[in-house]
């Protein structure tokens, strides 16, 4: 796929996304390109629907590369929040892995909070750890979400 802004994609934040085998489930019945990007480690897919982008390592190279290109009609799953805030502000839609949608009336409060227990567990050292494992319920919400939502892009 050329490097120009083609609308209508999934654009994946691949690197930690539990849910890419069922993006590109999703990519390829609707007939839509899928862009899997990671600073590497990801096994390339056969599917021709399906374009690996490789970025440099570094802090957030994957995130600005998909916030440069995302807009209106686009999808992107990623658990990044301050991410899914540029791409919201771009006008994609934004879907995390467990099948919460994010958006325009949504972005503020869920980036407010991130910041927020940011902040308590750099107050605290014994308020670490992070949230709760992954489950089916979850991969099953993703599913459904991210095919509404699809659906919603394609217009």
């Amino acid at each position: 796929m050329p490097d120009t802004p083609a609308k209508g994609r999934i654009f994946i934040d691949a690197d930690a996304c539990p849910v890419k085998v069922e993006a590109e489930r999703v990519a390829t019945r609707h007939g839509m390109g899928m862009v899997l990007v990671s600073n590497g480690g990801i096994r390339p897919s056969p599917n021709p629907l399906v374009e690996s982008v490789f970025v440099p390592d570094g802090p957030d190279e994957a995130d600005k590369w998909i916030a440069e290109r995302v807009g209106p009609g686009d999808v992107v799953v990623t658990g990044d929040i301050p991410l899914a805030a540029r791409c919201v502000a771009a006008g994609a839609r934004v879907v995390k892995h467990n099948g919460e949608e994010l958006h325009a009336r949504n972005i503020g409060m869920v980036l407010a909070t991130r910041d927020l227990m940011s902040d308590l567990r750099s107050a605290d050292p014994f308020r670490q750890g992070g949230g709760r494992p992954f489950s089916k319920t979850d991969r099953s919400r993703f599913l459904e979400v991210l095919e509404r939502v699809v659906r919603a892009a394609k217009g």
